[in-house]
């Protein structure tokens, strides 16, 4: 299969660093990098180092990739992602996606944080992703189909694998912990939301506004890869008037739900 050039020097480039056999990769969002403390750590790449690869430029995410074991399975990290917002093209933001295949990987779990929506949510929230509206963002499969990876029009009706989601409600339960579902709203940043886009993506059926996720998983269902998503709410959208939402605020909302978040996560690769 005919793999482009960009994407054959940066696996090559891994491969001589670590000799990977990798079966699941995991993208950790904002706020969420202590879950690598979980990792029995083989070996660490730096974004920097990596040929073509994107370079984390957010607060919340380190950039480098890691190799390493969690109960008995190989995996890949990546502790910090990268976003449309920060002046990456969408094809730019889901390179990774297509090294993680290229290395193996053939379930991927990914992670954010992410505005509540749904009226019922409050802060600290895990929330399953069920599904996602990507309509706000730029779909990153524009341009000339990568046959080697799959079909020029990839079928969406199940982005978030079933089967994963049955086994993250069931990994939640066994840990007392409780979950959430719901439909991501995928959006370009970096702004956040005004009040009227909070009431407008609640009125159209999103659950959790965020803006990362949506790009990543379109190439990964393009290259088969079987994914599960899940949202930590770090803000409420719908919100009295005088409260405003930072970043900081978003990054410690995180924090405080991460060892949930890494529980889940861990017993769920353990799973697959």
């Amino acid at each position: 299969m005919q793999i482009p050039e960009n994407l054959e020097q940066a696996v090559a480039f891994i491969k001589r660093a670590h000799t990977p056999t990798v079966q699941v990769g995991v993208i950790l969002g904002s706020g969420l990098g202590n879950f690598v403390n979980e990792i029995n750590v083989e070996k660490e790449i730096s974004y920097n180092d990596i040929p073509h690869f994107p370079v984390s430029t957010v607060k919340g995410h380190s950039g480098k990739l890691i190799f390493g074991e969690i109960a008995g399975k190989k995996i890949v990290a990546m502790a910090g992602r990268f976003h449309f917002y920060e002046g990456y093209a969408a094809a730019e933001v889901a390179f990774p996606i297509r090294i993680m295949k290229l290395l193996g990987v053939h379930t991927l779990l990914i992670s954010n944080a992410a505005g509540g929506v749904n009226t019922g949510f409050k802060v600290g929230d895990l929330m399953i992703i069920t599904d996602h509206i990507s309509f706000a963002t730029v779909n990153p499969l524009i341009g000339k189909n990568e046959e080697a990876f799959g079909p020029r029009f990839p079928d969406m009706s199940e982005p978030y694998s079933k089967d994963l989601i049955q086994k993250g409600k069931e990994v939640a339960k066994q840990l007392n912990i409780p979950v959430k579902e719901g439909v991501y709203f995928g959006v370009t940043g970096p702004t956040f939301e005004t009040r009227a886009e909070y009431k407008m993506i609640n009125l159209l059926g999103g659950d959790a506004v965020g803006m990362s996720t949506v790009q990543e998983v379109m190439v990964a269902v393009h290259a088969g890869i079987k994914v599960f998503g899940m949202s930590i709410i770090t803000d409420i959208g719908i919100r009295e008037e005088e409260n405003t939402i930072t970043h900081e605020e978003v990054l410690h909302a995180a924090a405080e739900a991460e060892p949930k978040f890494s529980a889940i996560f861990k017993a769920l690769v353990k799973a697959i």
